[in-house]
């Protein structure tokens, strides 16, 4: 009921009007009183307009005020947009009206004022109602852990109609447009919870048996800082591959911003534990094989691998493409 006394206000003004109008027909006929120019009718006609616009506004932002998308409130912004559109309207209309044009071609004029407006400042428009969009849908707060896919990552430290502002890990202070925000993929690191799993790989020679090196790289997940132990980081065998073993080390963290920290720690227990177990990445191996009917000095072979084109006489000639294989 509180609410509904919002419209009482802007219903008296069109009453008010309309009454006006009607009495100013009626008093010219009974009292001699001459009736309203065409001014003057005009004026009425753009009070008019303004009023209707007055009561519009009022309702819109009733209803909008009541809507609560996903449990969360309409921006005011977007009833003051609303309202604002209506006002241009009727102040457009009316002032055409004014100008000596009828009432149709007033509003149709108005319609394309607005239209020519709008195109102008699109791009304000566009990063405006993207800013609305991510008000109601919330894929972030402020204070997360954000990836923006191809436009940035860091910590979101505002949120604006137009603009979201990042602080990214080397302290750097990122302004994205919202328009382009709502048309890229993001990945929140801080929703729903603040903590993530992390998972890095490592391939280990087939010397090192699987079990051997799921067990060395478990060991050095345990000793690294930063890692949560509840749930206990784990290690899963990923492939068995032509250069060895793929392990992929799996743990969680409580915050994004330790992820790089929390890496370059692990990397080195792994190093360690890897040294101490006598295990190794694989190795790249390549043997160079010469003509088997020749006994040639390995410098020959090495000649031809390097494509120099000359034989031990130092004659040129046209290199012998030697037989390359590489193993692990």
């Amino acid at each position: 009921m509180i609410m509904l006394r919002r419209l009482v206000a802007p219903t008296v003004f069109i009453v008010a009007l309309a009454a006006l109008a009607n009495f100013g027909s009626v008093a010219s006929e009974r009292f001699g009183i001459s009736p309203l120019s065409d001014q003057g009718r005009n004026a009425l006609w753009m009070a008019g307009y303004l009023g209707i616009a007055w009561l519009l506004s009022r309702v819109a932002d009733l209803v909008l005020s009541r809507m609560r998308p996903r449990n969360r409130p309409v921006p005011k912004l977007l009833r003051d947009l609303v309202s604002a559109l209506l006002f241009i309207v009727a102040f457009v209309s009316g002032a055409m009206l004014l100008m000596g044009h009828s009432a149709g071609s007033a509003l149709a004029g108005s319609t394309v004022v607005l239209a020519l407006l709008g195109f102008a400042i699109r791009n304000v428009v566009a990063d405006t109602l993207s800013g609305i969009a991510l008000g109601l849908e919330a894929p972030f707060r402020i204070g997360d852990w954000v990836d923006i896919e191809g436009l940035a990552r860091g910590r979101v430290i505002e949120i604006g109609w137009r603009t979201t502002r990042l602080l990214t890990r080397d302290s750097t202070y990122v302004i994205l447009p919202n328009s382009q925000i709502s048309r890229q993929r993001i990945v929140n690191y801080s929703a729903p919870r603040a903590e993530f799993r992390v998972q890095m790989e490592i391939v280990l020679d087939h010397a090192t048996a699987a079990d051997e090196g799921a067990e060395i790289l478990q060991a050095a997940l345990l000793k690294a800082p930063l890692i949560k132990q509840s749930p206990a980081p784990d290690v899963r065998i990923q492939s068995i591959e032509t250069e060895g073993v793929r392990y992929a080390m799996r743990y969680w963290l409580e915050r994004f911003d330790h992820e790089i920290d929390a890496r370059d720690a692990i990397w080195r227990e792994v190093d360690k534990a890897l040294r101490r177990g006598g295990a190794s990445a694989p190795i790249r191996r390549i043997r160079v094989f010469g003509d088997p009917s020749a006994d040639l000095p390995p410098e020959t072979a090495k000649v031809r691998v390097l494509g120099i084109g000359t034989d031990l006489h130092g004659h040129g000639s046209e290199p012998e493409r030697p037989r390359v294989r590489a193993t692990t």
